[in-house]
């Protein structure tokens, strides 16, 4: 999370406060996983206890199915209408449609979160934590390690775009600089003309 965090930070607040209104959702899944996991721990034991493999496995797999496909309905959900969730916290236009847009790119694995976060379990009451502990460290690599590429990748236009406004900038700065200030420049013939008339004699 603070990796993430600390990615997203790049691109602004409005992104910041987007991935914020997203990711306080996923607190909530939580604990929808959590509780089905948790029901699969003892069942999945006791199968394992009595050797009938079989039967941890079903439960395992009923268990992960049931969290996917509640996680998985909701984040469909907010696939097509994210204002359910994003308009409660913000009425800012940038920071509802980054959150928006977050939740339309993480919504559809909000399903395999919560299939992941309940076979974790299964996998205690089998006593074998093993392939989740391993997977999360895999995940948590690949985020620390290409996390930074790929938003560099994302971030270059940007750059791009805003280097090309600070260019466009200087040169009208420099053509700016270039025009001597309005009191030194020759005033136009019929002002000239004007001021010599009111001049007085």
């Amino acid at each position: 999370m603070l990796v993430v965090t600390s990615l997203v930070a790049s691109f602004g607040n409005d992104a910041l406060a987007g991935y914020g209104i997203g990711a306080r959702l996923e607190f909530l899944l939580v604990p929808i996983a959590f509780g089905v996991g948790v029901a699969a721990v003892p069942m999945v034991g006791m199968a394992i206890g009595a050797g009938d493999a079989a039967r941890a496995r079903r439960v395992a797999r009923t268990a992960g199915a049931t969290s996917g496909a509640l996680l998985g309905s909701i984040g469909i959900l907010l696939v097509l209408a994210p204002d359910l969730w994003t308009g409660w916290f913000s009425r800012d236009a940038g920071v509802l449609a980054q959150a928006s847009n977050y939740l339309r790119w993480a919504g559809p694995g909000f399903g395999f979160f919560g299939l992941g976060i309940t076979l974790y379990f299964a996998a205690q009451g089998a006593g074998n934590v093993v392939a989740p502990v391993g997977a999360s460290i895999l995940r948590f690599a690949f985020i620390l390690l290409l996390g930074p590429v790929v938003v560099g990748a994302a971030a270059a236009p940007l750059g791009a775009v805003r280097a090309g406004g600070r260019g466009d900038g200087g040169v009208r700065r420099r053509h700016r600089a270039r025009r001597p200030p309005q009191h030194w420049r020759t005033p136009p013939p019929r002002v000239a003309a004007a001021a010599g008339v009111m001049r007085p004699s």
